[in-house]
């Protein structure tokens, strides 16, 4: 049986925040690693303004206080002048992944060309991945689908839980050194 993993969800708009409009960011994130993970979820959502010391102390919560081992943010990654979540994000961070960054920028560069605009950052702080995604629906599923074969191995090398991928949906990928063998009787790589 797989362990339930935390995962942290946090939408970050001045406006859906404040209720002009209905947040999408959450509800989409939640609706692809519903369909991907095989591990129970139990996630912790926030939705709050482009704030840097706000977004700073939500993801030091998300991190510290709720142990998520995945925190995903979306909004805020542009480069407007309220756009400050990669600054919070590299606030918190105890390590920068650049080839997060790198990864989900060339992602979206196959749909539009202004993804050369975006600012997002993956770190870790502690035993958690941090990624910083798109505000966009359709282009928080073409990102994710295009990095999270590494987010797994990845937190694994940090101390976190093991994450199971529906393989029709993102295979990840581990190194044959790193798979666990079967549990009896259970699933696992072998």
């Amino acid at each position: 049986m797989l362990a339930e993993v935390t995962i942290g969800l946090c939408s970050i708009s001045d406006r859906a925040s404040s209720g002009v409009y209905q947040d999408q960011g959450i509800p989409a994130l939640a609706e692809w690693l519903g369909r991907v993970l095989l591990n129970p979820i139990r996630r912790v959502e926030r939705l709050i303004p482009d704030e840097q010391p706000l977004i700073e102390r939500t993801l030091e919560d998300l991190v510290d206080r709720e142990g998520c081992c995945l925190v995903l943010t979306t909004g805020g990654t542009g480069p407007a002048r309220r756009d400050v979540t990669p600054e919070a994000t590299l606030a918190v961070a105890d390590r920068v992944l650049p080839g997060f960054g790198e990864a989900m920028r060339a992602v979206s560069l196959r749909y539009v060309p202004t993804a050369i605009l975006s600012r997002q950052v993956g770190v870790t702080r502690g035993s958690c991945l941090i990624l910083n995604l798109p505000g966009q629906p359709k282009a928080i599923q073409e990102t994710l689908d295009g990095v999270f074969a590494a987010v797994p191995y990845c937190i694994d090398l940090i101390g976190g839980p093991w994450l199971e991928t529906r393989e029709e949906f993102v295979k990840a990928f581990r190194p044959k050194s790193a798979r666990r063998p079967p549990p009896p009787g259970g699933r696992g790589e072998g």
